[in-house]
């Protein structure tokens, strides 16, 4: 059994874990800072990259203390390497390869991404490759089948927006509150998701991919003509008819053991029940992480690392940041979209 310090700092949450490869979450410490970034409606990089640099020495040290262990114990360190706010990128990854010179210990410069997406398999000691995963966050909404660690295959991306940036957007233009997922979640829970007629973009196209900038742009000429409760039940509502039709399509596609959701987004009830509604049709199994591991933290940078170790990764202590990191960098390119594809 080898034991890892994982390390996420990717967006505006600071976090350190002590995860062994059989599973166990011995510590766990994580620093919000909603607080900070609510007055501006979403998360501004330089006060997120500030706060990072202030929390993340006392929760490294609170996470050896909870797990009763030193630097000395660790087997490896693992630092969220990319994508996200190239600041509070660097503030992780400069102080896991700190530890790691000091210590002389591996590092394993871990995708974010890839943190999410292996996840399911930290708490689900069944899942097994190759899985379909709907990956779906703040700033990703994509299908890919997980072959083993280090191998995706991208099926569809979005071409503009994600999922989350668009639930962000509309809790904004609400006035509903930040963090933007959880307050549409608890405003569409009192509306009617039947009430704004708002668009399904790419609901039905031959091309797989996922759209949300025209529903983002129709909610906004929405508001001031329904109530807050019930633009939120329909947006939601078509968030998940996309999310469904797309990822149906995929499952037509591929040979999976299994279907996954992971990302903040598969936080969201609506989407976790359609999902497991979706797979149960298809007779493949369904797995979510538990609700904790959906948001970024830790634990799932940890165990990322974790398996990385297992198969022999490492990283030299040049390793670079990456605001962008694909996790499949020979999918073809999508109209419209980025790098971040």
């Amino acid at each position: 059994m080898a034991l890892i310090l994982g390390l996420e700092s990717s967006c505006d949450e600071t976090a350190a874990a002590l995860v062994t490869t059989d599973r166990q979450v011995l510590a766990h410490k994580l620093a919000r800072q909603e607080a900070a970034h609510r007055p501006y409606g979403g998360v501004v990089p330089e006060i997120a990259a500030r706060a990072h640099v202030e929390a993340i020495g006392p929760l490294i040290q609170g996470a050896f203390e909870e797990a009763g262990v030193t630097l000395a114990d660790v087997d490896a360190i693992a630092a969220t390497a990319g994508p996200g706010l190239i600041g509070g990128v660097m503030v992780g990854l400069v102080t896991g390869k700190a530890l790691a010179l000091a210590g002389n210990k591996p590092l394993i410069a871990v995708n974010h991404l890839e943190g999410h997406g292996l996840s399911p398999r930290l708490t689900d000691p069944d899942l097994h490759f190759p899985y379909l995963l709907l990956l779906v966050s703040g700033g990703h909404c994509q299908l890919l089948l997980v072959e083993g660690v280090g191998r995706y295959k991208r099926l569809a991306t979005t071409i503009d927006d994600a999922a989350g940036e668009a639930f962000d957007k509309t809790a904004k233009m609400l006035g509903l509150g930040f963090p933007g997922g959880p307050a549409v979640e608890a405003a569409a829970a009192l509306g009617d998701p039947r009430a704004v007629p708002l668009p399904r973009p790419l609901l039905g196209s031959a091309e797989p991919h996922f759209s949300f900038a025209g529903l983002k742009s129709d909610v906004a000429r929405k508001v001031g003509l329904y109530s807050a409760e019930d633009i939120a039940a329909s947006f939601q509502q078509a968030v998940v008819d996309c999310l469904i039709d797309r990822t149906r399509r995929a499952i037509d596609k591929v040979d999976a053991t299994a279907l996954v959701v992971a990302g903040g987004v598969a936080a969201n009830k609506a989407v976790r029940g359609a999902l497991e509604q979706l797979a149960a049709e298809s007779n493949l199994r369904f797995v979510a992480p538990p609700l904790w591991l959906c948001t970024d933290n830790a634990a799932m940078i940890g165990w990322a690392g974790a398996e990385r170790f297992l198969a022999g990764f490492t990283d030299p202590l040049d390793v670079a940041a990456r605001p962008r990191w694909p996790l499949d960098p020979d999918a073809e390119k999508v109209r419209g979209a980025g790098v971040k594809a």
